[in-house]
């Protein structure tokens, strides 16, 4: 017997595959090519001129449309399910897909996979809205036990059509510093990049404020008084794929301009070199608010052997084992948390080898796509699809 068709609905806003997609693309291009051969899955995506507009990842077939204009880029994807006609359709992150392709296929069965809480604010859906498109899919997958808590909040009738699949990361990719392979290309770089006798405190991601990149640079001339070694990079920009300035980031070099010596912007790089800059650092350090799902960026650095210093916000919770593979700071008031957890790591090694081992360790275990696919899987067995 054939295996069932699955279609993935990703929102348009970037290509698949792409260098410089979000996270939602990431974890749509790692999680489905490991589904087949159990199911039969195909990847709805965007148009970009270096892909055809018809072709496979990974031995997965995407399909791509124009997607300048979101109600049209809905609307051929909508024709298309029709052609394909999929026992299930998941929908990326937009519960407003959810309604628009209903009207398109009213009889079909439809999953949403929710991998922040954004698109679930009025700005974004009305309430009414969302409780429709809630009430129309058969099941919701989120990515963190906080992403749950927060859509069962909002909409209480949906809580049990609640489920949660951890994201993960590519071992393989992300090598951890203490594997010979990684040693070695930690010692290379750090020496490309003169770091040797420095202590390289890690940022990486989007410059904007709810990410907490501010609050590291307010505590810095402290933390560079007490350890004159200490070098902060902040590797991303405002948006994906773009070196474009804004007011905040403006603000974030003027922060770095007070230490020279001490600060390097690196701006947004593509998702191939990330690997490299997380292992050739020391510690990673995520200050995000209180919304964070889940923050890819925690796996990504674990993965590399660093412990994490984040906030005690959304799923970093579930990520980062407080006291074990990191530390976690009040979200609310973290710049006296941050200074004290990441100077106490800065002056202990042997503290910041065992976090980083225990990362590691911690992430074979429990955050890599296989695991996550696996996940999918059992989801999809429980509901008759595989």
């Amino acid at each position: 017997m054939s295996p069932n068709r699955v279609a993935f609905v990703t929102p348009g806003s970037f290509p698949l595959p792409s260098p410089g997609s979000s996270s939602v693309e990431r974890v749509v291009e790692n999680i489905v090519p490991l589904l087949a051969p159990h199911v039969e899955p195909r990847i709805y995506g965007r148009t970009a001129r270096h892909l055809l507009r018809r072709g496979t990842y990974r031995g997965v077939v995407c399909c791509r449309y124009p997607a300048a204009n979101k109600l049209n880029y809905v609307r051929s994807v909508g024709r298309a399910l029709r052609l394909f006609a999929p026992q299930l359709t998941v929908v990326e992150n937009r519960p407003l897909y959810v309604l628009r392709l209903r009207k398109q296929r009213p009889q079909a069965r439809i999953w949403l996979n929710l991998h922040s809480s954004t698109f679930l604010s009025p700005t974004r859906i009305s309430p009414a809205s969302l409780r429709e498109s809630f009430r129309q899919t058969e099941r919701i997958i989120v990515n963190s036990e906080y992403l749950r808590e927060v859509v069962a909040s909002l909409v209480p009738e949906a809580a049990g059509k609640l489920s949660v699949v951890h994201l993960g990361v590519e071992s393989e990719r992300f090598l951890s510093q203490y594997s010979v392979q990684g040693a070695q290309q930690r010692d290379q770089l750090r020496t490309a990049r003169g770091w040797h006798g420095r202590k390289v405190l890690l940022f990486m991601g989007r410059l904007i404020p709810r990410k907490g990149v501010h609050h590291l640079l307010q505590i810095l001339p402290e933390l560079a008084r007490e350890h004159p070694d200490l070098l902060l990079v902040v590797v991303g920009s405002a948006f994906y794929g773009s070196h474009r300035m804004t007011a905040y980031t403006r603000q974030l070099h003027r922060l770095g301009n007070r230490l020279p010596g001490h600060v390097k912007f690196v701006p947004y790089v593509p998702y191939s070199a990330v690997p490299s800059w997380f292992v050739a650092a020391d510690l990673a350090v995520v200050p995000s608010d209180s919304r964070e799902a889940f923050g890819l960026v925690n796996v990504e650095a674990m993965a590399c052997g660093l412990p994490v210093v984040g906030t005690r916000a959304g799923g970093m919770r579930e990520v980062i084992e407080d006291g074990t593979t990191g530390f976690l700071v009040d979200p609310e008031q973290p710049q006296a948390g941050l200074r004290e957890r990441i100077s106490w790591l800065l002056h202990n090694e042997e503290l910041r080898c065992f976090m980083g081992q225990r990362a590691r360790e911690r992430v074979e275990q429990m955050f890599t796509w296989e695991r996550s696919a696996d996940r999918w899987l059992e989801l999809l067995r429980e509901n008759g699809y595989v």
